[in-house]
């Protein structure tokens, strides 16, 4: 029985080029810097595409991003993925964690799936909670930090070793499921130059918030309860000591250190 995946994908910017950095109205400034897939996303990517290939199935990759987002896709088709879908809308532009959520879960509704996988967390956001609650929206059986993925097509159900503080978890749900997946899934693939080429051609449907059904008011920066108040840049960092010497002058100077501030 073909498997049917959905990977959750963003749009961030590269770590590569230079530092991020924020807009006069506090929101990061995207166009600093070139955008890639957000690393962890990668991670469940390539998952997916072991699994279709095992099994059988189509990999689809849903982002929600600016119309530019398509070509930041690109390489997730070109990695082997079948088909994108992207959630654009200007709108949308500003959005926090809970149109971002629910702008998922309304193209979600329009997809069938057996499985939802999902980066542990984002570059640029470093929030870690898309997934759950994505999952909870749905009343999707939700598996957590996932080092392998077995699922099991003719029985309905897939079994997750997810990582814990004592080693590992072994968890079992019938699907369709939500997991997210840890690096330990494994190195992603590079793109093959006869998938880059493959990848021009693949569909790559877009959906603006009146396909989904969402209002504009609802959602997106007009919607958003969060608001970047100020920044700043961090205290400079004050002067160093260099201890030379044998490892015992150094353990002597440390702990001295902490005596003087009353730390030990």
């Amino acid at each position: 029985m073909p498997l049917r995946i959905v990977v959750l994908t963003k749009p961030v910017p590269d770590p590569a080029a230079a530092a991020e950095r924020l807009g006069p109205d506090g929101r990061l400034d995207r166009a600093a810097s070139p955008s890639v897939i957000n690393g962890n996303d990668e991670y469940v990517l390539e998952a997916a595409l072991k699994l279709v290939e095992a099994h059988d199935g189509e990999v689809t990759l849903l982002s929600m991003a600016p119309p530019n987002g398509i070509e930041t896709m690109r390489k997730g088709l070109a990695m082997g993925a079948h088909r994108g879908v992207l959630v654009t809308d200007p709108a949308l532009a500003g959005s926090d964690y809970g149109s971002t959520i629910a702008a998922l879960v309304a193209a979600l509704g329009q997809l069938e799936y057996d499985l939802v996988l999902a980066g542990f967390d984002t570059s640029d956001g470093v929030g870690g909670v898309i997934g759950a609650a994505v999952a909870t929206k749905l009343k999707l059986p939700y598996l957590s930090s996932a080092a392998k993925i077995e699922p099991d097509p003719a029985a309905g159900t897939v079994r997750v070793r997810r990582i814990s503080p004592t080693g590992f978890d072994v968890l079992e749900a019938p699907m369709p499921a939500l997991i997210v997946g840890t690096q330990l899934l494994g190195e992603p693939r590079y793109p093959s130059l006869k998938g880059i080429m493959a990848a021009r051609s693949k569909e790559v449907v877009t959906k603006s918030l009146a396909d989904l059904g969402l209002d504009g008011m609802a959602v997106g920066g007009s919607a958003t309860r969060t608001k970047v108040t100020n920044q700043e840049k961090p205290p400079a960092r004050g002067a160093t000591q260099v201890v030379r010497g044998t490892a015992e002058d150094g353990a002597k100077a440390i702990a001295e250190l902490l005596a003087s501030r009353r730390l030990i």
